[in-house]
């Protein structure tokens, strides 16, 4: 499962509910980052991690495990080469898209940064807006080249 979004719509939130639902593994690099002291606005390592946790995460699905890949994928390459990959291995690929418009953002953002989470990281609209640009949103065509949301199974 790939999960698509901007700071502050919900994908760790809905990615640790999916991990349970669905007995998956959830990778997020923010948060390894944070816990190996890593700075979060550091490109460099955050490609590398997140470079690792996809071969895991092939290695994961190899073994039948399911597994959630918290990374934002903003870039339509990027969601294609994680689409492609795990069909390449035999196993549907979901993409769940969170769309939030960017007033909404902003006010997560700002509720999030007044908590202290993502480590002190600080999201500003200025930042959010920056991004906006370099964000490549999934439209119908791309969204229906991944298989459609599954139910939770049933304990």
């Amino acid at each position: 499962m790939v999960l698509c979004g901007l700071p502050g719509s919900g994908k760790s939130t809905l990615a640790k509910r999916l991990a349970g639902d669905f007995h998956a593994l959830r990778l997020c690099p923010d948060e390894w980052m944070a816990q190996l002291g890593i700075d979060l606005w550091d490109e460099e390592a955050r490609d590398r991690i997140e470079s690792l946790f996809w071969g895991l995460a092939q290695e994961l699905l190899r073994l039948g495990q399911s597994v959630i890949l918290e990374s934002g994928f903003w870039s339509r390459a990027d969601r294609d080469e994680k689409r492609l990959g795990a069909r390449a291995l035999g196993v549907a690929v979901e993409l769940r898209y969170l769309e939030i418009p960017t007033d909404d953002l902003v006010q997560r953002l700002e509720a999030r940064n007044a908590r202290g989470a993502q480590g002190g990281l600080a999201i500003t609209r200025t930042d959010l807006e920056g991004w906006l640009p370099q964000f490549e949103a999934p439209d119908d065509d791309e969204i229906a080249l991944f298989d459609p949301a599954a139910d939770a199974p049933s304990n």
